[in-house]
């Protein structure tokens, strides 16, 4: 790189002065003043921070005088943003007006797309859960692969939301991902048509054996609640008498409904989950509300890699109560409070504010759940009855991308007993029953002992 020297008259150096005192005068005013309301042990960082304006304004000063180019100032200052963000941790992150407006159409769920939920974890793109039934669960993705490329463009230094912009389109498009998967010997591509993601909220209800009653919760949605009272309905007048509620891939959904759901297995006015941050209007208890309808049928929850957000929330408060055994593997891990504050040009601050922490005040963001039994799904998890994963993954093995998309899946056959983790949960409630018959319920003493 060649520098030119350059020769500062004094003139000029007094105009950037100048100019830096008006630019950090307009950062500072961008803020709103906000250093002013801090409390007396925060005088230092605000300090700090007018000290690192200062260098912020020099840095704007040189680039759009010095720069080959003339920059646009919103350009400058929406990629000043965006870095300020980024810094912080993988949810957090500046929404310009277009990513600010398609976050409200996520909301509202009016797009095409692949159906996966994805975070950054490690500094890569990650997949926490293909949801079930859509193009990317179709396809075989897996919770912890790893999305290299979006087409042909790498996705280092992408944000969740630069992923989605990639990732939503018209239904029936296609999109080309490449996949590093842990355990597979090279990069592998996979290729997905957009479509319209309709979910179920419950998926799988039935009786497996001894009266046991099993659901699969996918998500945690408005209606999830009412649809997880209808299926426990359906399994009592099978004669259920125990249940294994099924969370694993379960990516999450609504707070308020994991709250709800939690409702139906504890006494209520019992804390269910916490938000604490920085500030103190940030710390919130969510309780338990209605009487438990079912308060002493034995109970597993079923977790593993691709449990994140609510599932985890349910798995915590439920293992913290003694209320459940939690079986499986160890859950994703994610578990903050995102805040959306709008700015005045319609752009946004996608901001962490706090955290979550189950009843006995443990964190589960990147912590995560950590189940009483750990067991390990091994080649034949629930996913293994999906269609046609296996003979995609083996075909893959031997023929190059182009031939994979050939194949074309089998039905899907759900036989639990193949699958380890449900069988270990089968096990556990044979033997909580037994307990149970020798020596009575203890369900409400457990919950009784612990901490509030």
């Amino acid at each position: 790189m060649i520098r030119r020297p350059r020769k500062r008259v004094d003139s000029k150096e007094n105009s950037m002065r100048k100019r830096r005192t008006v630019i950090a005068f307009i950062v500072i005013a961008s803020f709103g003043f906000s250093f002013l309301v801090f409390s007396e042990n925060e005088r230092k960082q605000r300090n700090e921070m007018y000290k690192h304006l200062e260098l912020f304004s020099d840095a704007l000063n040189l680039v759009s005088e010095e720069y080959v180019d003339t920059p646009k100032p919103q350009d400058l200052m929406y990629g000043a943003l965006k870095g300020m963000l980024a810094s912080l941790d993988p949810y957090s992150e500046f929404l310009d007006p277009e990513s600010r407006k398609e976050l409200e159409t996520d909301t509202e769920g009016k797009f095409g797309g692949i159906g996966i939920e994805i975070a950054i974890r490690d500094d890569l793109l990650t997949v926490i859960s293909p949801i079930e039934d859509s193009p990317a669960w179709k396809a075989g993705l897996k919770p912890g692969d790893r999305i290299v490329k979006i087409e042909n463009e790498l996705t280092k230094n992408f944000t969740v939301t630069d992923a989605v912009k990639k990732l939503r389109g018209k239904p029936g498009t296609e999109v080309t991902l490449t996949i590093l998967r842990e355990g597979a010997p090279k990069l592998f591509e996979v290729k997905l048509s957009r479509d319209i993601i309709k979910i179920k909220a419950i998926k799988n209800v039935r009786i497996l054996e001894d009266k046991i009653g099993y659901v699969r919760l996918v998500e945690f949605r408005k209606d999830t609640p009412s649809e997880l009272d209808a299926a426990l309905s359906q399994l009592e007048k099978s004669a259920m008498d125990s249940v294994i509620l099924d969370l694993r891939n379960n990516p999450g959904g609504l707070l308020d409904v994991a709250v709800k759901v939690v409702d139906r297995f504890i006494p209520e006015n019992k804390v269910v989950v916490s938000t604490k941050g920085r500030i103190a209007s940030q710390n919130m208890e969510f309780k338990s509300s209605n009487g438990p309808e079912y308060l002493d049928i034995p109970m597993v929850v079923l977790v593993n890699e691709g449990s994140a957000s609510a599932s985890e929330i349910v798995a915590g408060a439920l293992q913290d109560y003694r209320r459940a055994v939690i079986v499986g593997n160890k859950t994703f891990g994610k578990a903050s409070v995102q805040s959306v504050l709008p700015l005045s040009d319609g752009s946004a601050l996608k901001l962490t504010t706090s955290k979550y922490f189950t009843p006995n005040g443990r964190m589960i963001h990147n912590q995560g759940v950590t189940p009483d039994v750990l067991v390990s799904a091994g080649r034949l998890d629930f996913v293994a009855n999906e269609p046609g994963i296996e003979s995609i993954f083996e075909t893959m093995k031997e023929k190059t991308p182009e031939a994979v998309k050939e194949v074309q899946p089998k039905e899907a056959v759900f036989d639990y007993k193949k699958d380890n983790q449900i069988v270990s949960a089968i096990d556990i409630i044979k033997g909580i029953k037994v307990y149970k018959n020798m020596f009575g319920s203890d369900t409400q003493k457990e919950i009784k002992v612990q901490k509030q």
